[in-house]
């Protein structure tokens, strides 16, 4: 007997009402959709289905069994599927949605080489933001946010990114380089909307205290990049008496910033070219303002298109998947670069 095939006769039958229905549904005698339901009760030794001359009903084992059949045959059909896609090249359009300041920041330069390897799958970008959660009607969602995600969903992690302050070389020249966050109370400030005031975050090491006197900035490289151990979290909100610009988007505060305005606080994503090219410093370095996760959602791994895996699979190796900062290194160290 082939139980898989007499598994989905049986279920034909109950989804068709009958055993002639199910003949019919798959284009075999009415008898041999008989035997094989009774070579499949006698096989397990138990009555599945109570026959009338009017009708078939499940028993009681029977409707326990018949879920079992479906959740078999779903799972032998995903593994068809499996091997199909792996087996045809990935074609057709991937959906993205991203924010806009990882789009254009790391996404496009990224493009070409997706395409050099996968010349039949086109990527149709949705710039919008923030994105916090899933797009609906979007393959992959690119989430960037700081709690953690939660959803009925598949999330792979790409990376992290640091929130920093960054700002023109020129302004710095200009309004003086602020050596603790505190200095930043007398500097003109690009904030967020509603946002009165910036929290900052340092790791303090082992051989500090809170009352520790300042260090500059070259020594603060050194002493958090090789001295002693950081085990705590030293945090401070600065009340800024000139916010200069408020706005929802990172470009428009990198433009700012590039523009010797004022002092951004930047996601390092966005920054991180900048940086490269000195056309901006990070002020105050070993200081940051929000610690952001980055993810590549989908919403289900069944029935997964070819398209969809493999840009899946290409985010993934290109950022690394790990639960730490590319864009920028540890305090005192020079961060590597982060395309390959």
């Amino acid at each position: 007997m082939d139980e898989l095939k007499a598994m989905r006769t049986f279920a034909q039958v109950v989804a068709s009402g009958s055993f002639a229905g199910a003949s019919r549904a798959l284009d075999v005698a009415p008898a041999v959709v008989t035997r094989q339901v009774a070579d499949l009760e006698r096989h397990l030794g138990a009555r599945l289905l109570s026959r009338t001359t009017r009708s078939n009903a499940l028993t009681e084992i029977g409707a326990r069994y018949l879920g079992c059949v479906h959740r078999i045959l779903a799972e032998v059909e995903e593994a068809a599927a499996l091997v199909r896609e792996g087996q045809a090249e990935a074609r057709g359009a991937v959906r993205v949605l991203a924010p806009p300041a990882f789009a254009a920041h790391q996404l496009a330069s990224r493009l070409p080489r997706f395409h050099a390897r996968h010349p039949g799958v086109t990527v149709d970008v949705t710039a919008t933001g923030p994105v916090e959660s899933l797009g609906a009607g979007h393959d992959i969602s690119i989430v960037v946010r700081q709690p953690a995600l939660e959803g009925e969903f598949v999330a792979r992690r790409l990376a992290r990114s640091q929130v920093i302050a960054c700002a023109a070389p020129d302004y710095l020249a200009r309004h003086g380089r602020p050596r603790h966050p505190d200095d930043l109370a007398l500097h003109q400030l690009l904030l967020p909307p509603l946002q009165k005031g910036l929290t900052f975050v340092r790791t303090r090491t082992d051989d500090e205290g809170p009352g520790a006197a300042r260090p500059s900035d070259a020594e603060s490289a050194d002493r958090i990049g090789s001295a002693g151990r950081a085990d705590a979290i030293e945090r401070i909100t600065v009340a800024p008496t000139r916010p200069l610009l408020h706005s929802t988007s990172p470009d428009l505060h990198q433009a700012g910033a590039l523009a010797g305005i004022g002092i951004a606080g930047l996601p390092s994503f966005a920054a991180e070219q900048a940086l490269r090219t000195k056309s901006l410093e990070h002020v105050l370095p070993g200081w940051h303002l929000a610690d952001l996760s980055i993810w590549a959602c989908m919403p289900s791994r069944r029935h997964v298109p070819a398209s969809t895996r493999v840009f899946m699979d290409f985010l993934i190796d290109e950022f690394g998947g790990h639960d730490r900062d590319p864009w920028i290194a540890p305090v005192g160290r020079t961060a590597a670069p982060a395309w390959h």
